[in-house]
Protein backbone atom coordinates (compact mmCIF):
# COMPACT_ATOMS: atom_id res chain seq x y z
CA UNK A 1 0.00 0.00 0.00
CA UNK A 2 2.87 2.47 1.01
CA UNK A 3 4.77 1.49 -2.11
CA UNK A 4 1.62 1.86 -4.37
CA UNK A 5 1.00 5.77 -2.63
CA UNK A 6 4.53 6.68 -2.62
CA UNK A 7 4.88 5.74 -6.74
CA UNK A 8 1.16 7.49 -7.91
CA UNK A 9 1.26 10.76 -7.23
CA UNK A 10 -2.49 10.95 -7.90
CA UNK A 11 -2.54 9.50 -4.78
CA UNK A 12 -0.64 11.95 -2.69
CA UNK A 13 -3.52 14.52 -2.23
CA UNK A 14 -6.21 12.18 -1.32
CA UNK A 15 -3.80 10.52 1.53
CA UNK A 16 -2.75 14.32 2.84
CA UNK A 17 -6.61 15.08 2.72
CA UNK A 18 -7.00 11.59 4.94
CA UNK A 19 -4.03 12.49 7.15
CA UNK A 20 -4.90 15.80 7.75
CA UNK A 21 -8.47 15.32 8.76
CA UNK A 22 -7.26 12.65 11.03
CA UNK A 23 -5.33 15.11 12.74
CA UNK A 24 -8.23 17.59 12.77
CA UNK A 25 -10.41 15.15 14.57
CA UNK A 26 -7.92 14.42 16.73
CA UNK A 27 -7.34 17.70 17.70
CA UNK A 28 -11.30 17.89 18.23
CA UNK A 29 -11.40 14.92 20.43
CA UNK A 30 -8.94 15.55 22.94
CA UNK A 31 -8.07 19.47 22.73
CA UNK A 32 -8.78 19.56 26.31
CA UNK A 33 -5.69 17.30 26.42
CA UNK A 34 -3.43 18.87 23.93
CA UNK A 35 -3.16 21.81 26.03
CA UNK A 36 -1.72 19.54 29.20
CA UNK A 37 0.99 17.33 26.50
CA UNK A 38 -0.96 14.32 25.99
CA UNK A 39 2.02 12.38 25.45
CA UNK A 40 3.43 13.80 28.81
CA UNK A 41 0.72 14.02 31.01
CA UNK A 42 0.70 10.11 31.32
CA UNK A 43 4.35 9.10 30.43
CA UNK A 44 4.14 5.60 32.18
CA UNK A 45 1.19 4.52 29.81
CA UNK A 46 3.78 3.98 27.10
CA UNK A 47 6.61 1.75 28.51
CA UNK A 48 3.51 0.20 30.34
CA UNK A 49 2.20 -0.81 27.20
CA UNK A 50 4.98 -1.74 25.48
CA UNK A 51 6.22 -4.46 28.09
CA UNK A 52 2.70 -5.85 28.78
CA UNK A 53 2.22 -6.14 24.83
CA UNK A 54 6.13 -7.90 25.02
CA UNK A 55 4.94 -10.48 27.60
CA UNK A 56 2.14 -11.59 26.08
CA UNK A 57 4.07 -12.16 23.04
CA UNK A 58 6.57 -14.04 25.15
CA UNK A 59 4.61 -16.35 27.14
CA UNK A 60 1.74 -17.08 24.39
CA UNK A 61 3.20 -17.03 21.13
CA UNK A 62 0.60 -19.14 19.82
CA UNK A 63 -2.33 -16.99 20.77
CA UNK A 64 -0.21 -13.78 19.88
CA UNK A 65 -0.46 -15.33 16.18
CA UNK A 66 -3.58 -15.11 16.14
CA UNK A 67 -4.45 -12.35 17.53
CA UNK A 68 -2.00 -10.48 14.90
CA UNK A 69 -4.08 -12.11 12.26
CA UNK A 70 -7.15 -10.76 13.17
CA UNK A 71 -5.98 -7.68 14.27
CA UNK A 72 -4.37 -7.58 10.35
CA UNK A 73 -8.34 -7.23 9.09
CA UNK A 74 -9.45 -4.58 10.91
CA UNK A 75 -7.57 -1.58 8.43
CA UNK A 76 -9.03 -3.95 5.66
CA UNK A 77 -12.03 -3.28 7.68
CA UNK A 78 -12.40 0.04 8.29
CA UNK A 79 -11.21 0.59 4.64
CA UNK A 80 -14.32 -1.08 3.25
CA UNK A 81 -16.73 0.55 5.58
CA UNK A 82 -14.23 3.71 5.28
CA UNK A 83 -17.32 6.46 3.38
CA UNK A 84 -19.83 5.33 5.73
CA UNK A 85 -17.70 6.25 8.75
CA UNK A 86 -15.52 8.65 8.46
CA UNK A 87 -18.03 11.35 7.24
CA UNK A 88 -19.84 11.13 10.45
CA UNK A 89 -16.29 11.03 12.52
CA UNK A 90 -15.50 14.23 10.31
CA UNK A 91 -18.67 15.85 10.90
CA UNK A 92 -18.71 15.65 14.57
CA UNK A 93 -14.87 16.76 14.83
CA UNK A 94 -15.97 19.96 12.67
CA UNK A 95 -18.67 20.68 15.03
CA UNK A 96 -16.53 20.29 18.21
CA UNK A 97 -14.27 22.77 16.64
CA UNK A 98 -16.38 25.06 15.78
CA UNK A 99 -17.86 25.65 19.15
CA UNK A 100 -14.29 25.66 20.73
CA UNK A 101 -13.67 28.80 18.32
CA UNK A 102 -16.68 30.87 18.38
CA UNK A 103 -16.79 30.63 22.41
CA UNK A 104 -12.78 31.68 22.22
CA UNK A 105 -13.81 34.47 20.25
CA UNK A 106 -16.88 35.07 22.38
CA UNK A 107 -14.79 35.21 25.45
CA UNK A 108 -11.75 37.07 23.79
CA UNK A 109 -14.09 40.34 22.97
CA UNK A 110 -15.22 40.65 26.71
CA UNK A 111 -13.90 42.89 28.85
CA UNK A 112 -12.94 42.16 32.49
CA UNK A 113 -12.66 43.96 35.97
CA UNK A 114 -11.45 43.15 39.03
CA UNK A 115 -12.98 44.90 42.42
CA UNK A 116 -11.37 44.94 45.56
CA UNK A 117 -13.91 44.93 48.68
CA UNK A 118 -12.87 46.88 51.63
CA UNK A 119 -14.06 45.23 54.49
CA UNK A 120 -16.23 47.61 56.69
CA UNK A 121 -14.80 47.99 60.60
CA UNK A 122 -18.43 46.56 61.85
CA UNK A 123 -20.19 43.90 59.61
CA UNK A 124 -22.62 43.70 61.72
CA UNK A 125 -24.70 41.78 58.60
CA UNK A 126 -25.11 37.47 58.59
CA UNK A 127 -24.30 35.78 55.47
CA UNK A 128 -27.46 36.02 54.30
CA UNK A 129 -27.07 39.60 52.90
CA UNK A 130 -24.18 37.96 50.73
CA UNK A 131 -26.58 35.08 49.89
CA UNK A 132 -29.33 37.64 48.79
CA UNK A 133 -26.38 39.78 46.89
CA UNK A 134 -24.99 36.77 44.87
CA UNK A 135 -29.29 35.65 43.82
CA UNK A 136 -28.63 38.78 41.77
CA UNK A 137 -25.41 37.09 39.92
CA UNK A 138 -27.65 34.08 39.14
CA UNK A 139 -27.67 35.21 34.88
CA UNK A 140 -29.57 32.78 32.46
CA UNK A 141 -29.11 35.13 29.73
CA UNK A 142 -26.78 35.31 26.41
CA UNK A 143 -27.86 31.63 25.19
CA UNK A 144 -31.55 31.64 24.60
CA UNK A 145 -31.71 30.47 21.28
CA UNK A 146 -29.70 27.93 19.12
CA UNK A 147 -28.71 30.88 17.16
CA UNK A 148 -26.94 32.50 20.39
CA UNK A 149 -25.04 29.40 21.22
CA UNK A 150 -24.37 27.69 18.16
CA UNK A 151 -23.71 30.64 15.76
CA UNK A 152 -22.94 33.29 17.91
CA UNK A 153 -21.10 31.50 20.69
CA UNK A 154 -22.61 33.32 23.41
CA UNK A 155 -22.23 32.52 26.98
CA UNK A 156 -24.05 33.55 30.06
CA UNK A 157 -21.92 35.56 32.43
CA UNK A 158 -19.65 33.79 34.90
CA UNK A 159 -17.95 35.43 37.89
CA UNK A 160 -14.96 34.82 40.34
CA UNK A 161 -14.90 35.48 43.55
CA UNK A 162 -11.84 35.73 45.30
CA UNK A 163 -10.29 35.39 48.47
CA UNK A 164 -6.19 35.86 47.99
CA UNK A 165 -3.50 36.56 51.08
CA UNK A 166 0.04 38.24 49.75
CA UNK A 167 2.93 38.00 52.75
CA UNK A 168 -0.51 37.88 54.71
CA UNK A 169 -2.40 40.63 53.70
CA UNK A 170 -5.65 39.39 53.30
CA UNK A 171 -8.29 40.73 50.22
CA UNK A 172 -11.09 40.21 48.96
CA UNK A 173 -12.32 40.22 45.32
CA UNK A 174 -14.76 40.03 42.67
CA UNK A 175 -13.71 39.50 39.10
CA UNK A 176 -16.17 40.29 36.50
CA UNK A 177 -16.96 41.25 32.86
CA UNK A 178 -16.74 45.08 32.88
CA UNK A 179 -20.18 46.15 32.24
CA UNK A 180 -21.82 44.52 35.48
CA UNK A 181 -19.74 46.78 37.10
CA UNK A 182 -21.91 49.30 38.48
CA UNK A 183 -24.65 46.43 38.97
CA UNK A 184 -22.72 44.31 41.33
CA UNK A 185 -21.74 47.71 43.02
CA UNK A 186 -24.72 48.55 43.57
CA UNK A 187 -26.14 45.34 44.76
CA UNK A 188 -22.92 44.93 46.99
CA UNK A 189 -23.73 48.79 48.60
CA UNK A 190 -27.49 47.72 49.10
CA UNK A 191 -26.32 45.40 52.04
CA UNK A 192 -23.21 46.13 53.09
CA UNK A 193 -23.56 50.25 53.58
CA UNK A 194 -19.90 51.22 54.87
CA UNK A 195 -18.29 49.13 52.60
CA UNK A 196 -15.51 50.48 49.73
CA UNK A 197 -15.43 48.92 45.93
CA UNK A 198 -12.29 49.92 43.76
CA UNK A 199 -11.71 48.80 40.83
CA UNK A 200 -7.67 47.85 40.94
CA UNK A 201 -5.01 46.40 38.64
CA UNK A 202 -5.03 42.01 38.31
CA UNK A 203 -3.08 40.89 41.07
CA UNK A 204 -2.26 37.72 39.28
CA UNK A 205 -0.50 39.36 36.44
CA UNK A 206 2.41 40.01 38.15
CA UNK A 207 3.03 36.39 39.38
CA UNK A 208 5.24 34.65 35.92
CA UNK A 209 6.24 31.60 36.56
CA UNK A 210 10.11 30.72 37.10
CA UNK A 211 11.29 27.57 38.37
CA UNK A 212 14.26 28.82 39.43
CA UNK A 213 13.01 31.53 41.41
CA UNK A 214 9.36 30.35 42.65
CA UNK A 215 8.02 27.01 43.98
CA UNK A 216 4.22 26.72 43.09
CA UNK A 217 1.24 24.44 44.40
CA UNK A 218 -1.96 24.32 42.83
CA UNK A 219 -5.23 22.15 44.00
CA UNK A 220 -8.78 22.30 42.99
CA UNK A 221 -11.85 21.15 45.14
CA UNK A 222 -14.83 18.88 44.71
CA UNK A 223 -17.22 17.83 47.12
CA UNK A 224 -16.42 13.78 48.14
CA UNK A 225 -20.10 12.95 48.00
CA UNK A 226 -22.89 13.61 45.39
CA UNK A 227 -23.16 17.31 44.58
CA UNK A 228 -27.23 17.60 46.37
CA UNK A 229 -25.38 17.02 49.77
CA UNK A 230 -25.15 20.03 51.32
CA UNK A 231 -21.73 21.25 52.96
CA UNK A 232 -22.33 22.58 56.76
CA UNK A 233 -23.44 25.92 55.53
CA UNK A 234 -23.48 29.48 58.13
CA UNK A 235 -27.14 28.09 58.50
CA UNK A 236 -26.29 25.13 60.43
CA UNK A 237 -23.60 27.09 62.12
CA UNK A 238 -26.68 29.26 63.73
CA UNK A 239 -25.51 32.67 62.12
CA UNK A 240 -27.72 33.80 60.50
CA UNK A 241 -29.48 35.40 63.16
CA UNK A 242 -28.20 38.84 63.43
CA UNK A 243 -29.38 39.15 66.54
CA UNK A 244 -26.40 36.77 68.02
CA UNK A 245 -23.63 38.24 70.17
CA UNK A 246 -20.59 38.83 67.71
CA UNK A 247 -18.88 36.56 70.95
CA UNK A 248 -20.76 33.88 70.58
CA UNK A 249 -20.96 33.44 66.46
CA UNK A 250 -18.68 30.49 64.95
CA UNK A 251 -17.94 31.77 61.15
CA UNK A 252 -16.82 29.05 58.84
CA UNK A 253 -14.76 31.47 56.61
CA UNK A 254 -12.63 32.55 60.06
CA UNK A 255 -10.21 29.13 59.09
CA UNK A 256 -9.48 30.14 55.59
CA UNK A 257 -9.02 33.62 56.64
CA UNK A 258 -6.37 32.94 59.76
CA UNK A 259 -4.48 30.38 57.90
CA UNK A 260 -4.02 32.72 54.52
CA UNK A 261 -3.26 35.38 56.96
CA UNK A 262 -0.29 33.11 58.49
CA UNK A 263 1.03 33.11 55.01
CA UNK A 264 4.63 34.51 55.73
CA UNK A 265 7.10 37.15 53.80
CA UNK A 266 8.04 36.36 49.79
CA UNK A 267 4.81 33.87 49.95
CA UNK A 268 1.60 34.44 48.65
CA UNK A 269 -2.00 32.37 48.58
CA UNK A 270 -4.64 32.75 46.47
CA UNK A 271 -8.50 31.06 46.25
CA UNK A 272 -10.86 31.26 43.58
CA UNK A 273 -14.30 30.59 43.03
CA UNK A 274 -15.32 30.45 39.74
CA UNK A 275 -19.09 30.75 39.50
CA UNK A 276 -21.64 30.80 36.24
CA UNK A 277 -26.00 29.78 36.65
CA UNK A 278 -26.89 26.52 37.39
CA UNK A 279 -29.72 25.05 34.67
CA UNK A 280 -31.26 22.94 33.43
CA UNK A 281 -28.78 21.74 29.92
CA UNK A 282 -27.66 18.73 30.58
CA UNK A 283 -28.64 15.66 28.24
CA UNK A 284 -30.98 13.23 29.42
CA UNK A 285 -30.25 9.61 29.28
CA UNK A 286 -31.91 7.89 26.67
CA UNK A 287 -33.26 11.12 24.12
CA UNK A 288 -31.42 13.02 21.73
CA UNK A 289 -32.66 16.31 22.33
CA UNK A 290 -34.27 16.49 25.59
CA UNK A 291 -32.56 18.30 28.29
CA UNK A 292 -32.66 17.77 32.24
CA UNK A 293 -31.32 18.89 35.67
CA UNK A 294 -29.08 15.91 36.85
CA UNK A 295 -28.46 18.20 39.71
CA UNK A 296 -32.31 17.67 40.53
CA UNK A 297 -32.59 14.21 39.69
CA UNK A 298 -29.30 13.26 42.04
CA UNK A 299 -30.94 14.78 44.65
CA UNK A 300 -34.57 12.98 44.22
CA UNK A 301 -32.42 9.91 44.25
CA UNK A 302 -30.10 10.28 46.90
CA UNK A 303 -33.71 11.38 49.23
CA UNK A 304 -35.17 7.80 47.49
CA UNK A 305 -31.84 6.01 48.71
CA UNK A 306 -32.19 7.52 52.27
CA UNK A 307 -36.12 6.53 52.88
CA UNK A 308 -35.13 2.98 51.20
CA UNK A 309 -32.50 2.44 53.78
CA UNK A 310 -34.93 3.67 56.83
CA UNK A 311 -37.62 1.13 55.47
CA UNK A 312 -38.18 -1.68 58.27
CA UNK A 313 -36.29 -5.11 57.91
CA UNK A 314 -38.63 -7.73 55.82
CA UNK A 315 -40.97 -4.85 54.98
CA UNK A 316 -42.52 -5.64 51.12
CA UNK A 317 -43.12 -1.97 50.62
CA UNK A 318 -46.48 -1.27 52.48
CA UNK A 319 -44.71 0.06 55.68
CA UNK A 320 -43.40 3.83 55.95
CA UNK A 321 -40.28 4.59 56.95
CA UNK A 322 -38.79 5.00 59.70
CA UNK A 323 -35.59 7.59 59.38
CA UNK A 324 -33.15 7.91 62.11
CA UNK A 325 -32.48 11.27 63.11
CA UNK A 326 -29.59 12.07 60.96
CA UNK A 327 -30.86 10.86 57.96
CA UNK A 328 -33.73 12.65 58.64
CA UNK A 329 -31.54 16.03 58.81
CA UNK A 330 -29.92 14.48 55.55
CA UNK A 331 -33.17 15.18 53.87
CA UNK A 332 -34.21 18.24 55.26
CA UNK A 333 -30.46 19.68 53.80
CA UNK A 334 -30.91 18.45 50.72
CA UNK A 335 -34.60 19.72 49.92
CA UNK A 336 -33.18 23.16 52.16
CA UNK A 337 -30.62 23.08 48.94
CA UNK A 338 -32.99 21.88 46.86
CA UNK A 339 -35.39 25.08 47.17
CA UNK A 340 -32.65 27.28 46.32
CA UNK A 341 -30.98 29.05 43.38
CA UNK A 342 -28.10 27.17 42.25
CA UNK A 343 -24.46 27.59 41.03
CA UNK A 344 -22.14 25.40 38.60
CA UNK A 345 -18.80 26.16 40.76
CA UNK A 346 -14.93 25.25 40.53
CA UNK A 347 -12.55 26.30 43.05
CA UNK A 348 -9.08 26.64 42.92
CA UNK A 349 -6.05 27.53 45.01
CA UNK A 350 -2.79 28.32 44.49
CA UNK A 351 0.15 28.85 47.31
CA UNK A 352 3.48 29.91 45.99
CA UNK A 353 6.83 30.95 46.94
CA UNK A 354 10.28 32.49 46.28
CA UNK A 355 13.25 29.96 46.62
CA UNK A 356 14.27 29.50 50.40
CA UNK A 357 10.78 31.31 51.68
CA UNK A 358 8.42 28.27 50.29
CA UNK A 359 6.84 26.50 53.43
CA UNK A 360 5.85 23.18 52.86
CA UNK A 361 4.18 22.77 55.27
CA UNK A 362 1.49 25.31 54.12
CA UNK A 363 0.51 22.74 51.64
CA UNK A 364 -1.03 20.78 54.16
CA UNK A 365 -3.54 23.81 55.27
CA UNK A 366 -3.98 24.79 52.23
CA UNK A 367 -5.21 20.95 51.30
CA UNK A 368 -7.32 21.16 54.40
CA UNK A 369 -8.24 24.65 53.74
CA UNK A 370 -12.31 24.19 53.59
CA UNK A 371 -12.46 21.63 56.40
CA UNK A 372 -14.31 23.90 58.59
CA UNK A 373 -17.20 23.24 56.01
CA UNK A 374 -17.26 19.56 56.81
CA UNK A 375 -20.19 17.51 58.03
CA UNK A 376 -19.89 14.08 58.65
CA UNK A 377 -23.57 13.06 57.74
CA UNK A 378 -23.59 15.40 54.59
CA UNK A 379 -20.71 16.58 52.81
CA UNK A 380 -17.03 18.29 52.57
CA UNK A 381 -14.19 19.00 50.12
CA UNK A 382 -11.42 17.28 49.11
CA UNK A 383 -8.81 18.05 46.99
CA UNK A 384 -8.33 17.14 43.59
CA UNK A 385 -6.59 17.68 39.91
CA UNK A 386 -3.25 19.16 39.04
CA UNK A 387 -0.54 18.83 41.85
CA UNK A 388 -2.49 16.54 43.78
CA UNK A 389 -1.62 12.80 41.78
CA UNK A 390 1.85 13.10 42.32
CA UNK A 391 1.99 10.31 44.98
CA UNK A 392 5.17 8.41 43.66
CA UNK A 393 8.75 9.17 42.17
CA UNK A 394 7.65 7.48 38.60
CA UNK A 395 4.55 9.29 37.91
CA UNK A 396 7.12 12.24 37.27
CA UNK A 397 10.20 11.88 35.94
CA UNK A 398 12.76 14.91 36.50
CA UNK A 399 9.90 17.31 37.16
CA UNK A 400 8.59 16.98 33.91
CA UNK A 401 4.70 16.87 34.26
CA UNK A 402 4.62 19.17 37.36
CA UNK A 403 6.24 22.17 35.34
CA UNK A 404 3.84 21.44 32.62
CA UNK A 405 0.95 21.28 35.70
CA UNK A 406 2.17 24.37 37.16
CA UNK A 407 2.40 26.57 33.82
CA UNK A 408 -1.20 26.01 33.05
CA UNK A 409 -2.53 26.22 36.67
CA UNK A 410 -1.36 29.26 37.21
CA UNK A 411 -2.61 30.67 32.94
CA UNK A 412 -6.10 28.25 34.15
CA UNK A 413 -6.32 30.80 37.38
CA UNK A 414 -5.47 34.35 35.60
CA UNK A 415 -7.93 33.17 32.96
CA UNK A 416 -10.22 32.51 35.21
CA UNK A 417 -11.12 28.92 33.37
CA UNK A 418 -13.25 26.58 34.35
CA UNK A 419 -16.44 26.01 32.49
CA UNK A 420 -14.66 26.45 28.57
CA UNK A 421 -11.74 26.17 27.04
CA UNK A 422 -8.63 26.15 27.18
CA UNK A 423 -8.54 25.55 30.45
CA UNK A 424 -11.31 23.41 31.47
CA UNK A 425 -11.76 21.27 34.02
CA UNK A 426 -14.98 19.64 34.04
CA UNK A 427 -14.11 16.47 36.53
CA UNK A 428 -14.03 19.77 39.45
CA UNK A 429 -16.70 21.35 38.43
CA UNK A 430 -19.41 20.83 40.98
CA UNK A 431 -23.29 22.36 42.01
CA UNK A 432 -23.60 24.80 45.24
CA UNK A 433 -26.79 26.02 46.54
CA UNK A 434 -26.62 30.07 46.96
CA UNK A 435 -26.57 29.40 50.75
CA UNK A 436 -23.21 26.98 50.36
CA UNK A 437 -22.03 29.40 48.59
CA UNK A 438 -22.48 32.45 50.45
CA UNK A 439 -20.94 30.18 53.22
CA UNK A 440 -17.73 30.11 51.55
CA UNK A 441 -17.74 33.63 50.57
CA UNK A 442 -18.47 36.34 52.49
CA UNK A 443 -17.52 39.55 54.45
CA UNK A 444 -16.63 38.78 57.98
CA UNK A 445 -17.65 40.21 60.90
CA UNK A 446 -15.67 40.79 63.96
CA UNK A 447 -15.78 37.33 64.92
CA UNK A 448 -12.58 36.88 62.41
CA UNK A 449 -9.38 39.09 64.27
CA UNK A 450 -7.37 38.42 61.75
CA UNK A 451 -4.59 41.25 62.20
CA UNK A 452 -3.32 41.11 58.85
CA UNK A 453 -6.94 40.90 57.25
CA UNK A 454 -6.76 45.26 56.29
CA UNK A 455 -10.29 46.56 57.61
CA UNK A 456 -11.58 50.56 57.01
CA UNK A 457 -10.67 52.30 59.72
CA UNK A 458 -13.37 55.01 59.54
CA UNK A 459 -16.82 54.71 59.08
CA UNK A 460 -18.84 56.72 56.63
CA UNK A 461 -21.64 59.05 57.67
CA UNK A 462 -24.33 61.70 56.26
CA UNK A 463 -22.76 65.39 56.06
CA UNK A 464 -24.47 67.87 58.89
CA UNK A 465 -27.66 69.39 57.58
CA UNK A 466 -26.75 72.83 58.76
CA UNK A 467 -23.61 73.48 56.67
CA UNK A 468 -23.80 76.61 54.91
CA UNK A 469 -24.01 76.63 51.00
Amino acid sequence: MWHAIITNQYLWIPFFILIGSLVFISFAFIGDYINAELVIWYPVWIPAAFLVSLAIVTIFPQTTGLALVLFSQVPIFLGETFLIWFPFLLLIATWRMWMQYIRAKFIAKLKFVLLELKVPQEVTKSPLAMETFLMSLHQTGMETTFLDRHWKGNLRAYYSLEIISVEGDVKFYIYTQERFKKFIEAGLYAHYQNIEIHEVPDYSHSVSLDKNDLDMYIIDYKKKSADPLPIKTYVDYGIDNEQMEEETKIDPISTVVEFLGSIGANQQCWLQFVIRAHKKEQKKAGTFFEKTDRWKDEAKKEIEKIRAAALPKGSDGTKFPNPTKGEQERIAAIERGQSKLSFDVGIRSIYMGKKGFFNGTNITGQRTLLRSYHAAHLNNFGPTNWLDGFDYPWEDFRGIRKSIVRRHGLEAYKRRAFFYGPHSEHSAIMVLSVEELASLFHLPGQVVQTPTMGRLVSKKGQAPGNLPI
